[in-house]
């Protein structure tokens, strides 16, 4: 639906007060964007002697006051233009509208997942939702469009005037403000099927349990993208493997029933091996020390391992899933108990952690879009990282409050 939003008075200095989203920003990144004494970072993620969540609603409520926030006088939505470049170098643009959401559980079928979640930020954002009786960040979801209406209606919008321009970690960002007749027909469009979370797991089941406890608030913010828009990018979260040691005759040991293992001499240029990897599908590169380089691509008519009922058709289609099975796992049984996971989206991370002493780096394709929703579609949960919608909604662009 369209709604009455709440955003910055000063557009113009839009840019100096938005942010990432709370879970991907480090102490670091925090302090910096916190020199700006209004950025939504204060508020997403406040600190503070005391209850940080009070400080929070007074902080906000003063912003408020002090007019640095006000609210808009006619419910509208806004569409949302990002242009920015993937680590390829590609030039993209992703276009959505930022609405009111209905909150409701997943069992009505209107909005579904792909990720599980946990529960501990849960408690942390609900914390929040709780002092503040506001909502300060924009979930990501698709929405099917299969016409293209929704397509349309956003192309049309942005032939008008825009309303702000900003720029976050390099991308540009524009927005329109549409009302009236408008804004309905593109909230209508957006809501003629069900939607799909993209990015924002977490803090929707927290919007969901909000309204257990408030049942006023039935609505959040998201960014709504249609399906078929071409600017939607999926990139992969690769894997490092620490803590342990693995030789190369130890990998071909341990996935050769599966997988043809290639080496590759010299050091090559990542971007061009994924690319060909992805054309031929199912398989990943492990790095080792030295740098090693390793292609893994499926065998041909390989016997796969019997999975486990939670390892159900539609996930394992998808092909992170089958490497973090058939890759991960049999790596981590090889270095044993001290073997520990983490992830990164920056190949270069992953060589540089590898060469730092880490084990061995596995580099996965990125997830297709149509395996994400078959996967949502058909109740599945895939694995941790499968998906990294690139770019990130900022935090800050608009805001949704129940007082």
């Amino acid at each position: 639906m369209p709604f009455l939003a709440e955003r910055y008075a000063s557009l113009e200095r839009l840019s100096s007060f938005i942010s990432p989203p709370y879970d991907v920003i480090s102490p670091e990144r925090r302090a910096a964007l916190a020199s700006e004494v209004h950025n939504i970072v204060h508020l997403i993620l406040p600190d503070g002697n005391g209850d940080k969540y009070e400080r929070a609603r007074e902080l906000y409520n003063s912003w408020r006051r002090d007019g640095v926030l006000v609210a808009d006088k006619v419910p509208g939505v806004y569409v949302i233009r990002q242009d920015f470049v993937t680590p390829d170098g590609k030039d993209h643009s992703r276009t959505g509208f930022i609405g009111a959401l209905s909150v409701e559980p997943y069992n009505t079928g209107r909005v579904r997942r792909h990720e599980e979640t946990h529960k501990a930020p849960k408690m942390d954002r609900l914390c929040l939702m709780r002092s503040t009786n506001a909502m300060f960040e924009t979930l990501l979801m698709l929405a099917p469009d299969p016409a293209g209406d929704l397509v349309a209606l956003l192309r049309a919008a942005t032939n008008g005037p825009r309303v702000a321009r900003a720029e976050l970690d390099g991308i540009e960002i524009s927005l329109w403000h549409v009302t009236g007749k408008a804004a309905k027909n593109i909230a209508a469009a957006a809501g003629n099927d069900a939607v799909y979370v993209a990015d924002g797991h977490h803090r929707f089941e927290t919007a969901v349990a909000f309204r257990e406890e408030r049942p006023d608030a039935d609505r959040t913010l998201a960014l709504i993208v249609p399906a078929g828009d071409p600017g939607l990018v999926v990139l992969p979260t690769h894997r490092v493997l620490s803590g342990g040691s693995i030789s190369e005759g130890q990998l071909r040991i341990g996935v050769g029933d599966v997988y043809e293992v290639i080496s590759i001499d010299g050091e090559p240029d990542l971007n061009v091996t994924m690319a060909r990897l992805q054309e031929r599908g199912n398989g990943c590169v492990v790095i080792l020390p030295g740098p090693q380089y390793l292609v893994l691509v499926e065998k041909t008519g390989s016997t796969l391992p019997r999975f486990t009922p939670a390892q159900d058709a539609s996930i394992m289609r998808v092909d992170v899933a089958r490497v973090d099975n058939l890759v991960i796992d049999p790596l981590r049984r090889i270095m044993g108990e001290g073997c520990s996971l983490s992830y990164s989206a920056d190949p270069g991370e992953v060589v540089a952690k590898v060469q730092a002493g880490s084990a061995a780096g596995v580099l996965v394709t990125p997830t297709d879009l149509s395996e994400v929703m078959s996967v949502a579609d058909e109740g599945g949960v895939m694995p941790p990282k499968s998906t990294f919608f690139y770019p990130k909604v900022p935090s800050g662009l608009v805001l949704m409050s129940w007082t």
